[in-house]
């Protein structure tokens, strides 16, 4: 079994075949699949889905790059949800800023408002986290440490490599691995791997986006979490199976997922 922790089932690229997206993930073991709140204009879709298919859960949470969408989002309306398992995912992304210096500092100011109201909804909810890193390691890592997140926990999505966030593990944070590990330039990831606890590896697609090799250019779906598995178990020289069942373990646990 494995659980696809980071899938956005959401996206207008999965609705003329959702059906047989899902259908072809559980028939290659794939039997949980978590829809992260990145887009708040989706969330009614992705309440949708959760409530047609028994396997699917979601979170609800605001995207770095939807910043403007934080104050109108009724986290009310969706936390309260049976299938909610996570706030998120929020985070630091400075890969894009724009403007001048004062316009960038501006941004990751606003960035980090709505990062650290995001961290005290998951503590009043008593839900994990999942965080989005880009270019943004240390502020991240920071605020994550400051404002108690390690009082819930979380996953690191798409596990950016930098050794700068592997202390996160001792404070309940899980680090979620996807397609990025199959890619030729994969190296950091792949030397940095080994220094992950066990307990502590999760797998995910962020489909459609980032697809694993060989499919890479083609839309990404969870059933290709078997080749990130498959990737996982030959850089650390672990059984398949062992992998599947740490990883599925390791969500379960970690969003309370019977």
């Amino acid at each position: 079994m494995i659980v696809d922790t980071h899938i956005h089932l959401d996206d207008s690229r999965y609705d003329n075949d959702l059906d047989e997206v899902l259908s072809r993930a559980r028939e290659g073991g794939v039997e949980r699949f978590i829809i992260p709140g990145a887009d708040p204009s989706t969330l009614a879709r992705a309440l949708n889905i959760v409530e047609k298919y028994d396997d699917v859960y979601f979170a609800v949470g605001v995207h770095p790059y939807d910043l403007d969408s934080f104050e109108s989002l009724d986290f009310e309306k969706y936390v309260h949800h049976k299938k909610c398992v996570a706030i998120g995912e929020c985070g630091l992304d400075y890969f894009r800023l724009e403007g001048t210096d004062e316009e960038k500092e501006l941004n990751k100011k606003q960035q980090k408002a709505v990062f650290i109201a995001q961290i005290e909804l998951a503590k009043k909810y008593k839900k994990p986290l999942i965080v989005h890193v880009r270019d943004a390691s240390r502020d991240s890592k920071e605020l994550l440490l400051e404002h108690g997140a390690s009082q819930v926990g979380g996953v690191l999505h798409c596990y950016n490599a930098d050794d700068e966030l592997l202390s996160l593990a001792e404070h309940g944070f899980y680090f979620g691995i996807g397609g990025v590990l199959t890619f030729k330039n994969a190296k950091k990831l792949i030397n940095v791997l080994p220094k992950i606890p066990h307990k502590k590896l999760l797998i995910e697609t962020d489909g459609p986006y980032l697809t694993p090799t060989p499919h890479r250019g083609q839309r990404n779906e969870p059933f290709y979490t078997t080749l990130v598995a498959q990737k996982m178990s030959d850089v650390l020289d672990i059984d398949i199976s062992v992998i599947k069942t740490t990883t599925t373990n390791n969500a379960l646990k970690l969003f309370n997922i019977s």
